[in-house]
């Protein structure tokens, strides 16, 4: 930028490095906040206007010229500009050269401090709202699992040690509650995001006669930031959501760990569909889950965008400091990966084959039904610490037999406990187990279908 042309080179005495102006520019990276900027500089313009501020035919000029300036910018005919900085001093630059000094007074009121913190809240409140889409179409695809396995028995699990027989129906809803709970933090999030800095200025406010609350109302923002020095440095928003988006991929990890576990040959649960796996260059026989294997490593990817921005702000003084300027990739990359995510997950759940003999087979083994057994005997009276003693010796002799708690003789389940009769064997069946959790929140097939319904009313009432 040479001392003629700059913003602000009246100032110095010499143009700017090249190598300062290409380590300073944020252009190859915050174009994409050239539409919320336009729709900011629009506002602010309308709101000039209505305070006597910038008459009736120089606002007339700025939105010709803005909407011609977008036009260009859809169609990728605009030329951004290094020498320019940023994209607010390119639109500001362009539209100057189309209408004049109109383009000029544009800016009156205003500091591009205040004009990024609203770009980036207008840019992440619109990717909030594109991620909760996201969370509902895999909530739908996690439903619709759920809804037609909801009686296909599977071990449930504890230190990755069978434990007892849950559904793959239950199972699959206990991923849907963890998106609710994702979904909510996000529109929490959105809350404290949907707040409008402009009109503090550089920090300390204006002096023109401004009206904030009119620039708040046409862009739909719930209220104004109420102190200008926080208004511009405030990236707490920022760092919300990220960390929002943080758990949302902790959940989706774990997820996908369990899909890349239950794929393998040595659990055989599941298969996923062809378009989500690749293959060896060297053994032909492999078929390899990439996409959740990619999911479990692009969460740690999120993670460091979130420690990444925390340590960003963690030394810096109001208000508004350059290093700000290191908000946007993180920021950006972050609402990338979950969106990609999102959008990749919902189509791969309706992908899922699932394989229920495996999945029975291996909820027969380890003994799944032994607390059913512990809970029978407490049920005929004997404490439950003596129930659980009896039935930890019992599955002791089915080891040593190399047999389930159901292939040994009444006769030898009798040693254990004076108090088993014929009827034990009733509870020591994979539907015995699951039936008797007949509650709201257990596994039982009647309670997931039950759970299927109250989701799918829950996502109702919440969609437009």
């Amino acid at each position: 930028m040479d001392k003629a042309s700059g913003t602000w080179s009246g100032r110095f005495s010499e143009p700017v490095d090249e190598l300062v102006k290409r380590y300073t520019a944020s252009i190859p990276f915050d174009y994409r906040l050239a539409e919320v900027d336009i729709k900011g500089s629009l506002a602010h313009a309308r709101m000039l206007n209505h305070v006597g501020v910038l008459d009736a035919e120089d606002l007339a000029d700025i939105e010709r010229g803005m909407g011609e300036i977008l036009s260009e910018i859809r169609s990728g005919r605009f030329e951004w500009s290094l020498d320019l900085e940023d994209v607010h001093l390119n639109i500001e630059k362009a539209l100057t050269a189309k209408i004049g000094d109109a383009g000029k007074r544009l800016h009156t009121g205003r500091s591009r401090n205040d004009q990024v913190a609203t770009d980036i809240r207008l840019y992440l409140r619109d990717a909030v709202d594109r991620i909760q889409e996201g969370i509902r179409a895999c909530q739908d695809s996690l439903l619709n699992l759920a809804e037609r396995h909801a009686s296909t028995v599977m071990p449930g699990f504890t230190h990755l040690q069978v434990a007892q027989p849950v559904t793959f129906g239950h199972h699959m809803m206990a991923y849907f509650e963890m998106l609710e709970r994702d979904h909510e933090r996000l529109a929490d999030a959105r809350k404290r995001i949907n707040r409008l800095p402009l009109g503090a200025a550089a920090l300390a406010g204006t002096s023109y006669p401004i009206d904030r609350e009119i620039v708040a109302r046409e862009l739909g923002f719930d209220g104004v930031c109420e102190n200008s020095l926080d208004a511009v440095s405030d990236r707490d928003f920022a760092i919300e959501f990220t960390s929002a988006a943080s758990q949302v991929m902790v959940h989706f990890s774990r997820l996908s760990e369990e899909l890349i576990l239950w794929m393998s040959p040595r659990f055989g649960f599941i298969d996923l569909a062809d378009r989500f796996c690749t293959g060896s260059s060297i053994m032909p026989q492999k078929k390899n889950p990439d996409v959740p294997e990619l999911v479990r490593g692009k969460a740690g990817r999120v993670f460091g965008h979130l420690t990444a921005l925390l340590t960003l702000m963690k030394g810096q003084p109001l208000a508004y400091n350059k290093d700000n300027q290191e908000d946007k990739e993180p920021l950006f990359d972050t609402v990338d990966t979950l969106l990609d995510t999102l959008k990749i997950y919902a189509d791969m759940l309706t992908g899922i084959r699932v394989k229920p003999d495996s999945m029975r087979q291996a909820a027969n083994e380890g003994y799944s039904t032994a607390t059913d057994l512990a809970d029978y005997l407490v049920k005929k009276g004997l404490p439950f610490r003596d129930a659980h003693e009896a039935v930890a010796r019992a599955v002791r002799a089915a080891e040593a037999k190399n047999c389930d708690l159901a292939g040994l003789p009444l006769a030898e389940l009798q040693g254990f406990s004076p108090l088993v009769s014929e009827d034990v064997f009733a509870v020591l069946t994979l539907e015995g187990s699951l039936a008797a959790r007949n509650h709201a929140g257990g596994t039982a097939p009647e309670q997931v279908r039950a759970a299927v319904v109250r989701a799918r009313e829950r996502l109702a009432s919440t969609r437009p």
